[in-house]
């Protein structure tokens, strides 16, 4: 063989080692679990309760159009990465999560990584659940575990190759996921728990911050409004500059999640109109203030 043909030959059995050490990489090495919970006192349910239904959990994880029971499995989520569907929550041990600890579920939560290793399709919000508190997580778990079984399990999501295969998940978490960070706010007031609920809970940033080519988020451009949304649709800015510029006051926003009625009367449409009826709505009065103090915070100084 010529010089230059042992070269090219050389180059491609590196190529295609190096390959395979990637993907036996992708493929073995485990993600880090998440710290134990290390909540203040035990997990309230009702406090939980009014969580899972602020983050969406509900919205999500129960498909209501299609007749399904509460928390069984979600509706389909079309993106362009595949057709997703929010898993079965309930108690049951085989079909729902009846079998994962407290800290099997705040990893799965703040961390995206189910109790097998595996890592989570990032359509679950992980990304932003990542700031929730221990109390948080905690009252959220013994909200999940009074939720009756349901011993079927969701549908399958249906999503092609590359997307499919979950350990190159882990390339896209290196770009994308960020250090837990607990900011406070959890049981705060005013811009600060407002800051808490936008940024965590009720993770405005998911359809309201645009996105890469890979679906990670552009935090350079945050809440600058996003495009492609699940389902198709957009959603606009809602940075303070913009809704200064729209018109918008702490009072009119705080109502207008409640009502779903934007400040010219029109009724939201869309994605925002069922985030609305289905999650923003439940928020308590106070909760939609600090939302829209947060949102507005330097709106003044944008007029």
């Amino acid at each position: 063989m010529r010089p230059l043909g042992r070269i090219v030959l050389g180059l491609a059995v590196a190529g295609a080692v190096g390959a395979a050490a990637v993907v036996a990489a992708l493929t073995w090495v485990p993600l880090r679990r998440g710290a134990p919970v290390a909540a203040a006192e035990p997990g309230n349910p009702q406090r939980g309760a009014y969580l899972a239904r602020t983050a969406g959990c509900i919205a999500c994880h129960t498909d209501l159009a299609g007749g399904g029971k509460p928390l069984a499995g979600g509706p389909p989520l079309d993106t362009a990465f595949g057709t997703f569907r929010g898993p079965n929550l309930t108690t049951d041990a085989d079909a729902g999560i009846g079998d994962w600890s407290l800290d099997d579920f705040a990893t799965a939560v703040r961390r995206g990584v189910s109790p097998s290793g595996a890592p989570l399709y990032p359509v679950f919000p992980y990304t932003f659940y990542a700031g929730l508190t221990d109390q948080d997580v905690a009252d959220l778990y013994a909200a999940f575990r009074t939720v009756a079984p349901v011993a079927t399990s969701a549908p399958a999501h249906d999503i092609p190759f590359p997307f499919s295969w979950r350990p190159a998940l882990k390339l896209w978490r290196l770009l994308n996921m960020p250090d837990p960070q607990v900011t406070g706010g959890g049981d705060g007031t005013g811009s600060d728990r407002g800051r808490y609920l936008v940024e965590n809970v009720v993770h405005c940033g998911a359809c309201h911050t645009p996105r890469g080519p890979l679906g990670g988020r552009i935090e350079a451009r945050r809440l600058e409004g996003g495009d492609d949304l699940p389902g198709g649709g957009s959603a606009p800015p809602i940075t303070a500059a913009a809704l200064a510029a729209d018109g918008w006051t702490e009072p009119a926003l705080a109502a207008s999640l409640q009502t779903g009625i934007g400040i010219d009367g029109d009724a939201f449409g869309g994605a925002m109109g069922e985030f609305v009826s289905d999650t923003t709505r439940f928020l308590t009065e106070d909760d939609r203030l600090a939302i829209a103090a947060y949102l507005l915070g330097d709106a003044a100084a944008a007029r």
